[in-house]
């Protein structure tokens, strides 16, 4: 194994174990440092002896590949990342990224449902059979409570405590928060593990809250094409609805009815209040949009 190749497995080590990133995070970074390191071997240039003029080349040639302002920023954050780690473990004693500037994204405002829209697509699965019942307590419980999808799908019946109306989520980083149920959400959770869940399991055994019916977890990938497939029965434009649609939805909802953006914040899971503020910006986008529409000089 080259050396290069060792340093990547430890630095990709270190992102998993001290930093606590998903695992979808860590594999794109692991993509774009093969890519990067994959240059070098072309140009003849090992990772510990690359200048900032090899960064720069590698990034022109990205562009000219038609790469996206989002994914160059990606690989130019996991770039800087790798090198980080390789300074402060004394491999090299500068950075050759240390100069080389980020470039500035556009705010890319997430798609918002309507109420309306919101109630189509949850009341789109059959509450009537257990596969039914299942999603359709999934999306009562993601809109309830703003999950992202991945938190969803690993809900464990321990997290659940449905006498006092909350659930714990683990986040990002595996960071634990509480997060209220209302009413509805905790109504079908209550008749789905009654009923439905059972039958799913088929007398098997399972931590997780949402099962396929061979007992096992669902996975993200389920839940996006079931959310697609109802979506299309709810009349809903694909384009609309993204796995994270009730998320947006959730936030900007409450936001609209003049909850706190702190406790928008806190149930969102969000570190930083400037992630949340995107969805100010989705208000404020609504309301020109309305203006436009109905003001006679709009």
């Amino acid at each position: 194994m080259e050396e290069s190749d060792i340093l990547l497995d430890e630095f990709l080590n270190h992102l998993t174990v001290e930093k606590g990133l998903s695992k979808n995070t860590i594999e794109a970074y692991s993509r774009d440092i093969i890519k990067y390191l994959s240059y070098l071997e072309d140009k003849g240039v090992t990772l510990l002896h690359a200048t900032p003029s090899h960064i720069v080349s590698f990034l022109s040639k990205l562009k000219e590949n038609g790469i996206s302002t989002r994914s160059y920023t990606r690989n130019l954050i996991a770039v800087r990342m790798f090198y980080k780690f390789l300074m402060k473990n004394g491999h090299i004693s500068n950075a050759p990224t240390a100069n080389i500037d980020m470039p500035k994204l556009a705010a890319r405002l997430p798609e918002v449902l309507s109420i309306d829209e919101v109630d189509r697509l949850i009341e789109a699965p059959k509450a009537e059979n257990n596969i039914g019942l299942r999603d359709k307590t999934m999306l009562e419980t993601l809109y309830a409570t703003g999950m992202r999808v991945s938190e969803l799908v690993s809900i464990k019946l321990n997290d659940l405590n449905l006498q006092t109306g909350y659930i714990v989520a683990y986040g990002k980083g595996s960071k634990e928060r509480i997060v209220p149920l209302g009413e509805t959400a905790i109504s079908y959770i209550r008749k789905y593990i009654d009923s439905s869940r059972p039958m799913l399991l088929k007398h098997r055994k399972s931590e997780y809250l949402f099962v396929t019916n061979r007992s096992k977890k669902l996975t993200r990938q389920a839940f996006w094409a079931l959310i697609k497939r109802y979506a299309l029965l709810a009349g809903i434009s694909k384009n609309k609805v993204k796995p994270h649609a009730l998320r947006h939805s959730f936030a900007t909802h409450l936001l609209e009815r003049g909850a706190d953006l702190r406790a928008i914040q806190t149930m969102l899971g969000h570190a930083d209040i400037s992630t949340t503020q995107i969805y100010t910006h989705v208000k404020t986008e609504q309301l020109k949009s309305i203006h436009k529409k109905s003001h006679p000089r709009g």
